[in-house]
């Protein structure tokens, strides 16, 4: 009786604290989600505006609808590396369907679904029959889809249908339409999970496989069943994707499938299956659009903004297992009774209420502090992983301090898609005026045209924006400068002799551009044969590979072109002392590197074309039109071939 009496006691006592500590575990990513909310709000003045949400919306859009595929595979205790080369393959599809092929925009619509589905079949084929981990077999069709839809474009981006694209838009000029297919497709993986048998099996095939396989369960067949929507889902946000930036880009979604993972693990899913709901995964998705919207907007440097995710994803991972341990639980879609639905519920709704009012307080904070001493400005730079653009970078900021000007530098790591966020953040900010060095002319336009609606000036650097509004394009000409390192090579070498060419990474304008140069200044000299093009991406690693191995078929070549100085410098590695000896070697930029290189012989000539003037105008540039005074709409900087003779006196 006392032993009865105690107990009550204690439960009483703890009850509440016990109630608020599940409730905390039962809810971390919401928990998670309304304190970053509130933190950003707090922060900068800018987060809260219905805009930026609608931003947030956007940008959250195509991970959540990745990650809602990718919900059933580790429900199911699988993985999917996949998706996001998948996405890009289905948009790549559609594309060249529906413009190169002629075929009918709804039968390439279909097709591209089609593709994701083939996809995921072949994926859950290679796991159930092949008896292929799932890491390894979507790490195989990962690289098999990223090809094709390389071979398939050309390596070039692909315009997207109009009828297509307007899943870019916005409904009632508010409204964007990507938001309202994530929420459709959220609302499709909440029934397939809840309500439907194959969903039952997920969570069962993830719980203990061989235990469904022995109550019954055809776990082979459901498996292909489960890749496949995995699959469908991914073209879904291969469409979405496109349609946001007007084209099919063959290296679209990188590193997406990473995205997609950690969204549904800070959801609340565990990696080793039985566990996961769709709020949650949409819940992860929003976290880290949060974070990127935010950090942005905070001018937090973009290598920071990757340590701060990546952060963010072990301790989501480290929360789930002490989550387990301390036996909170995340039910399986369907597997709650009607009490615990309304829990959740009415947790969802006071989240909700609380949230509102604590940022409806903090947003106050802001009201009439929203003047800025210094005008502000964007520079969304489309690498920092390569010395030109650290270069431009370097320039701007010392241009910028000069001027007495706040400048925000973002980095696109070569991906349209994180480009296009970026500026929609700018957008949303209170800023002067953006600069933007594009990683595609095409995929820039929406989001510059978004800047244009909201009467921000754009100033383009290296590259020209198509289809929108720039007040300025600061550049160099990289055609003409691909001709001019032709003629200098082709000189160098008599006008004969073979050679091979380095290519950039597939897909951007300026290896395109100074490829095309190259070979038309080539023209000029029929004794010049090229025995070999091959990419290396832009990179001094991979141009040490491309060139190790192209040596072993043309051990005799007489030169080297290399699309930048990067691969340049590879190449010379490669090529040990036969550089600036029995090989020329010329390379594109004016690096710091490269132009230690044209001192020391090894490299005959660079192509330079002075990162760090493009910078310095650009910024200037971009002041004068914020302050609406008369900007040329081109400023040319010249290009430069550089040589042992005039590297001394050359200033990049």
């Amino acid at each position: 009786m006392a032993t009865d009496t105690l107990k009550s006691k204690q439960g009483a006592q703890g009850g509440a604290t016990g109630g608020l500590r599940r409730l905390l575990l039962d809810n971390g990513a919401l928990t998670a989600l309304i304190v970053l909310v509130v933190a950003m709000s707090a922060l900068s003045g800018d987060f809260l505006t219905a805009d930026n949400l609608l931003n947030v919306g956007v940008q959250a859009a195509v991970t959540a609808i990745l990650a809602f595929g990718v919900t059933f595979v580790i429900v199911s205790a699988g993985i999917d590396l996949s998706v996001g080369s998948v996405a890009a393959l289905s948009a790549t599809v559609l594309a060249w369907s529906a413009t190169e092929a002629g075929i009918p925009v709804a039968l390439a619509v279909l097709l591209a679904v089609a593709t994701g589905i083939v996809c995921g079949l072949v994926n859950g084929f290679l796991v159930s029959y092949g008896k292929l981990p799932p890491f390894i077999a979507t790490l195989a069709m990962l690289s098999v889809a990223r090809g094709l839809s390389l071979v398939i474009s050309q390596g070039s981006p692909i315009a997207f249908p109009d009828s297509v694209s307007h899943l870019g838009d916005t409904l009632g000029g508010w409204l964007p339409v990507p938001v309202l297919v994530m929420v459709v497709m959220g609302l499709l993986t909440a029934f397939v999970l809840g309500r439907t048998y194959i969903g039952r099996s997920m969570y069962a095939i993830g719980g203990n496989e061989e235990a469904a396989r022995l109550s019954g369960l055809r776990v082979k067949k459901q498996k292909l069943a489960i890749y496949a929507f995995s699959g469908l889902f991914a073209a879904a946000a291969g469409i979405v994707l496109a349609s946001r930036l007007a084209s099919a880009q063959p290296q679209a979604a990188q590193g997406y499938e990473l995205d997609a993972i950690a969204a549904v693990v800070i959801g609340g899913a565990s990696l080793a299956g039985g566990t996961g709901k769709a709020s949650g995964t949409l819940i992860g998705a929003l976290i880290l659009a949060v974070l990127r919207n935010g950090l942005n907007l905070l001018s937090v440097s973009a290598f920071w903004q990757q340590v701060v995710i990546g952060v963010v994803i072990a301790l989501a991972v480290l929360f789930d297992t002490v989550r387990r341990k301390a036996g909170a639980t995340t039910p399986a879609a369907g597997a709650s009774g009607g009490g615990n639905k309304g829990k959740q519920a009415l947790t969802y709704v006071i989240a909700a209420v609380v949230a509102v009012a604590v940022v409806g307080a903090t947003s106050l904070l802001h009201n009439g502090s929203s003047g800025a001493d210094k005008p502000k400005i964007g520079l969304s730079l489309s690498t920092l992983n390569n010395p030109f653009f650290v270069q431009i970078r370097d320039g701007a900021e010392e241009e910028a301090k000069k001027l007495g000007v706040d400048l925000t530098v973002t980095d696109a790591q070569n991906d349209a898609s994180q480009q296009a966020n970026q500026l929609q953040n700018f957008t949303s900010g209170s800023l002067s005026a953006v600069v933007v060095n594009p990683v595609d002319s095409d995929a820039a336009g929406p989001s510059v045209r978004g800047a244009n609606q909201a009467g921000i000036p754009v100033i383009a650097v290296d590259r020209g924006v198509n289809k929108a509004d720039t007040s300025a394009l600061v550049a160099s000409d990289n055609v003409e400068g691909g001709a001019l390192g032709a003629k200098a090579l082709a000189e160098k070498l008599g006008g004969k002799g073979t050679i091979v060419i380095l290519q950039g990474q597939a897909g951007t304008s300026a290896s395109r551009e100074r490829g095309a140069g190259f070979a038309e200044g080539l023209k000029d000299y029929p004794g010049i044969k090229v025995v070999a093009e091959q990419p290396a991406d832009f990179d001094r690693t991979k141009g040490l590979d491309v060139m190790t191995n192209l040596l072993q078929a043309h051990p005799d070549i007489d030169g080297v072109f290399a699309e930048n100085d990067e691969m340049a410098l590879g190449a010379i590695k490669a090529l040990g002392s036969k550089a600036g000896t029995s090989v020329q070697v010329v390379g594109f930029d004016g690096t710091p590197d490269g132009l230690k290189a044209v001192r020391a012989g090894t490299l005959y000539a660079s192509v330079a074309q002075q990162p760090s003037e493009l910078g310095r105008i650009a910024v200037r540039n971009a002041l004068r039109a914020a302050e609406d005074e008369k900007v040329e709409k081109m400023v040319k900087v010249p290009v430069k071939v550089v040589t042992k003779e005039n590297v001394a006196g050359f200033e990049g």
